[in-house]
């Protein structure tokens, strides 16, 4: 595939707050460490002061691959794990259906070659892309189905839990709608060789996510962790106890939204007193403090302050921290030193800067990851002959027609110099009125807006008028946005990694190894060569 690279501002899909970000606006620096830059992850690496046990680390991961056939680049990154040279790059995702949208894949692509890019400009060090996958989050409806052709697949299941703990006994009729869809061709069947394997031959959610990513990416060695550990959140119950029983958090979050929000920037997650869930089979609740008693939010489980602090020793695994508190938890069991996110997680990490300097945890250098859009061959070739450069197509439909007409048509359809001369005709009946009488000039102002009015009518009658007469080109600029940007929104928030594997196979993955710059700070335009 070939590539092309436009900036974030011009595909009009990101928010104020990450594009200041990417540009480096001043009034955001004390929401962050470092910059997302070369010299910036040096100077992470340089003063990195990681506490976490790495033997305890490379064991749980250990235990974890166990049953996995695994490439001996994932086996060597994980031993790499106990080397104090050796630090992760880490991205985090719910555990989608199928890997959910195309993002998810692209999050891990930038974590992998940002992994590599630092092992290049520093030798003496190791670098390990890491997939932290979210198995303790308990909203299933946000995760139980993919998009393929417009069609939903839904897996249909009743829980309350973790997700990474969800039985996968019922998921097989997931399996074969989505191998239907896959199809008979040597690329489908091999996607749906590998989705059977690791759905159908693995006890829970957490097992077959792990497996079906690590049949994706294990020849670039990426380590998938599962955090939902007795012995890994044991390294975090220090925090668990003293944040439930003081809420630091929850005061020190609020006063930045708040900072953040009355500087023009908005916030994209809110805390709670309590930013930890009860976790039990079957159960993820809030904690909540009421009448000096810690209960779980509908259930029969509370405790006194002393019981809470006992349950956290003999049992850290039953604490899980919400979208506020994990990713402090990530940077105290891993040697990390930048994390990969979308939009919004950028903005909710720097919602958590002071958190993490009050915990004493060296916050991450924050990457946006990597974007794309590919633009297949059919659309690339129709936004050729109607004129468009290929970065035209994040413009609006409208927009698009609009340009179209103007560039296709005889017709003079704009008003604009007879709505100047209006806009001159009524100032001067404006002043001579105003000499007659001064209460005229309020009336002179209302005739000269209402016949404004009359004229923007009269223009897009003017410009509906000449659309009828080009119907089959503006259908085709319709057919492409629909195409490129699936349901009005980027294609890599809908579609699913199906169709592009079907068409491009293992290449796909490759060239977007190739091709995504994780420090290039640039949305990627993909063409098929």
């Amino acid at each position: 595939m070939k590539a092309k690279y436009i900036s974030y501002q011009d595909t009009h899909s990101f928010s104020k707050l990450v594009l200041d970000y990417v540009n480096d606006v001043e009034f955001l620096k004390s929401f962050y460490s470092f910059r997302p830059d070369m010299d910036g992850l040096k100077k992470a690496v340089d003063a990195r002061n990681f506490k976490g046990n790495r033997a305890e680390l490379v064991e749980v991961l250990s235990q974890q691959y166990q049953n996995v056939k695994t490439n001996k680049s994932v086996k060597h990154n994980i031993s790499l794990l106990a080397d104090e040279n050796t630090f992760t790059v880490t991205t985090g995702h719910q555990l989608n259906l199928f890997t959910g949208p195309l993002y998810f894949i692209y999050k891990i692509v930038t974590t992998i070659n940002l992994a590599l890019e630092l092992k290049i400009a520093y030798p003496e060090k190791n670098f390990v892309p890491v997939y932290w996958m979210a198995t303790e989050d308990h909203d299933f409806e946000e995760i139980n189905h993919v998009s393929v052709d417009e069609k939903n697949i839904s897996w249909i299941q009743q829980t309350n839990g973790a997700t990474g703990r969800l039985s996968t006994k019922t998921v097989e009729a997931a399996v074969m709608a989505y191998k239907a869809y896959l199809g008979i061709s040597k690329n489908g069947k091999k996607l749906a060789k590998l989705v059977e394997k690791a759905y159908l031959e693995n006890d829970n959610l957490a097992n077959a996510t792990r497996v079906l990513v690590n049949s994706l990416f294990e020849n670039y060695g990426l380590v998938i962790i599962n955090a939902d550990d007795a012995i890994l959140k044991k390294q975090f119950s220090h925090i668990i106890k003293q944040d439930i029983t003081e809420q630091n958090s929850a005061d020190l979050t609020e006063k930045t939204s708040q900072t953040l929000e009355e500087n023009g920037y908005k916030t994209q997650v809110n805390g709670r007193d309590i930013n930890f869930f009860y976790l039990i089979d079957n159960l993820r609740e809030r904690i909540i403090e009421k009448d000096n008693l810690y209960t779980v939010n509908h259930s029969e489980i509370s405790f006194t302050k002393d019981e809470l602090l006992t349950e956290v020793e003999n049992h850290p695994e039953r604490f899980s921290p919400n979208v506020i508190m994990r990713p402090l938890y990530q940077e105290v069991i891993l040697p990390n030193i930048a994390y990969i996110g979308g939009g919004a997680e950028v903005s909710y990490w720097m919602q958590l800067k002071a958190n993490f300097d009050f915990y004493q945890t060296d916050f991450p250098v924050l990457l946006l990851r990597n974007s794309a859009l590919l633009i297949d061959k059919r659309s690339a070739e129709n936004l050729n002959k109607l004129g468009f450069k290929l970065e035209d197509a994040f413009l609006s439909t409208d927009e698009l027609q609009k340009v179209w007409i103007k560039n296709n048509t005889d017709s003079n359809l704009s008003l604009a110099d007879e709505m100047r001369a209006v806009q001159a005709s009524f100032d001067q009946i404006k002043l001579n009125a105003f000499k007659i009488d001064k209460t005229l000039e309020k009336a002179a102002d209302s005739a000269k807006t209402k016949t404004h009015h009359l004229l923007e009518n009269l223009e897009k009658k003017l410009f509906r008028a000449e659309k009828r007469k080009h119907e089959v080109s503006l259908k085709q600029i319709e057919n492409v946005k629909n195409r490129l940007f699936p349901s009005g929104t980027l294609q890599e928030r809908v579609v699913n990694l199906a169709p592009m594997f079907v068409n491009y196979g293992d290449d796909f993955i490759s060239s977007l190894i190739e091709n995504f710059e994780p420090l290039g700070g640039d949305f990627t335009l993909l063409l098929p060569s």
